[in-house]
């Protein structure tokens, strides 16, 4: 039986390299079927683009991927706008696509035969290249900028994403390929995650994540980026500790909680241990949210916290600890 593929691509003002990046999910080894895009109230010429390279491409591919176009009148948002194209997906398994990347040409091959050999597979992430915008490589990879360790990759091998997850996430949905099943089970998406985090925290919840460490992307960072990589380098954390806590600690604390009014509902219901590891994650954040302005004061519940291991199952230990200690409100 033959899977079926659709890409999901939200694209907003996006003329730049969305040819680029249509023509590479369009010269894939292994094609997709349909492709959805859903375009959030472009004011460029990012749709006159994509017609036309559809088009073009067209005229020397008799066999070809059925293209959907939605339109917003208004911006929804990164979100809700993947929200829409993955809800227009017909297709057993989607990826995801941004509008300023280039796939390498395996990619879809590569994801589509890890579905087929793993029935119990609910999303596949991959690795990525990092590339300036003009596409020439970086020398770092994306999993390397977020600080991924060695420890994280193995704990998802092992079927543990849940684990490393409800410390931060590490999935990027650029590089994801997910069953429609999920979607379906996933919706809607909380206004207080942003939709590769949600689809990541439900599947790792009811099934398998794993991850792919081939670099099947060119995750490109040209300083538009509707949402880029945040480096965990020695200057990243550095500057951490100057920014205010407390909006960073508010959508924390709102997305543990949604998160655990919601997994109940999750078909299949997640395991009794995963339920009460959300529901301890919900209680440590909201232990970070509550710490009073005063530093001196922040230094018993922060160092209790860190003895229970509070820190490590559920951020990013002594960095967190730190981060506590000394961010100002």
């Amino acid at each position: 039986m033959t899977v079926r593929i659709s890409v999901a691509m939200c694209t907003y003002n996006g003329a730049a390299y969305v040819r680029q990046q249509l023509l590479s999910i369009l010269d894939q080894s292994s094609g997709p079927q349909e492709i959805i895009v859903s375009d959030d109230g472009s004011t460029d010429s990012t749709l006159t683009i994509i017609n036309g390279t559809f088009a073009d491409w067209s005229k020397v591919h008799p066999i070809r991927p059925e293209l959907r176009i939605l339109r917003n009148s208004s911006p929804l948002g990164v979100t809700a706008n993947f929200e829409q194209a993955l809800r227009a997906c017909s297709c057993d398994l989607i990826a995801l696509s941004d509008q300023d990347d280039v796939w390498a040409e395996p990619r879809l091959e590569r994801m589509i035969d890890q579905f087929s050999r793993r029935a119990d597979l609910d999303l596949l992430h991959s690795e990525a290249r990092l590339v300036n915008a003009g596409g020439e490589p970086l020398g770092l990879t994306l999993l390397q900028t977020l600080g991924v360790s060695a420890q994280d990759r193995a704990a998802v091998h092992a079927g543990h994403a849940m684990e490393v997850l409800l410390r931060r996430n590490i999935v990027t949905g650029a590089t994801m390929m997910v069953r429609r099943d999920l979607v379906e089970r996933s919706l809607p998406f909380p206004a207080a995650w942003v939709h590769d985090e949600w689809l990541a925290i439900v599947a790792a919840s009811t099934g398998l994540v794993e991850l792919l460490e081939e670099p099947l992307t060119d995750y490109r960072q040209h300083g538009n980026n509707q949402i880029g990589v945040t480096t965990l380098d020695a200057a990243g954390r550095f500057g951490r500790l100057r920014a205010s806590r407390t909006l960073r600690n508010e959508r924390l604390l709102a997305r543990a909680v949604s998160l655990h009014k919601r997994a109940p509902q999750f078909v299949p219901t997640p395991p009794a241990a995963t339920l009460l590891q959300i529901r301890a994650k919900v209680a440590h954040e909201r232990m970070r949210s509550a710490l009073p302005a005063a530093r001196v004061r922040r230094v018993l519940p922060v160092v209790r916290s860190w003895l229970s291991g509070d820190y490590s199952r559920f951020g990013l230990g002594a960095q967190d600890v730190l981060r506590d200690l000394v961010q100002p409100v």
